[in-house]
């Protein structure tokens, strides 16, 4: 029961480590682009998992008690909200960590090389056109993959609200 209740490691360790893990693990992720973070299909979710699960160990050095999974969680918890926070007042900031909005294709046209930079397929912006009744490629005003991997298409015609 003491092991339970006794860090194994000094306190701050657990906070650094955490806190090292998770900006490694945000600019990972915001490499990886915005599918990662949007439309999950089952291999994006099972990276995602996988990914937890292979730095648990190095955040909390072997650290098995109630207090250090906490302070870790708390350390996470914590440094999300600075982040949010920062994002919210500073656009450079939002501009890092979240990116921006990319256009996939506009008025009839699509931008292939958009899609590709973006590791998407015709096949994808076909789906979200179908998502939004949209019937061909020359309906679109614009399509736009937006900063949490969405993909919105505005029909010609069609107003923006």
């Amino acid at each position: 029961m003491t092991d339970l209740l006794e860090l194994s490691v000094p306190w701050w360790e657990i906070v650094l480590r955490g806190t090292v893990v998770y900006f490694v693990m945000l600019l990972l992720i915001r490499l990886s682009g915005k599918r990662t973070v949007g439309q999950f299909t089952p291999f994006d979710l099972l990276v995602l998992v996988l990914l937890g699960d292979a730095v648990q160990g190095s955040m909390l050095a072997g650290d098995q008690s109630l207090q250090g999974g906490l302070l870790l969680a708390a350390t996470l918890l914590g440094w999300n909200r600075v982040v949010g926070y920062a994002t919210a007042h500073s656009e450079p900031i939002a501009r890092a960590v979240e990116g921006k909005a990319d256009i996939l294709a506009r008025n009839g046209e699509v931008d292939h090389d958009a899609l590709k930079a973006a590791n998407l397929t015709l096949d994808d912006l076909q789906e979200a056109m179908r998502d939004h009744s949209c019937a061909t490629i020359g309906e679109i005003r614009l399509a736009v993959l937006e900063k949490d991997g969405t993909i919105t298409v505005l029909k010609r015609g069609e107003r923006q609200a």
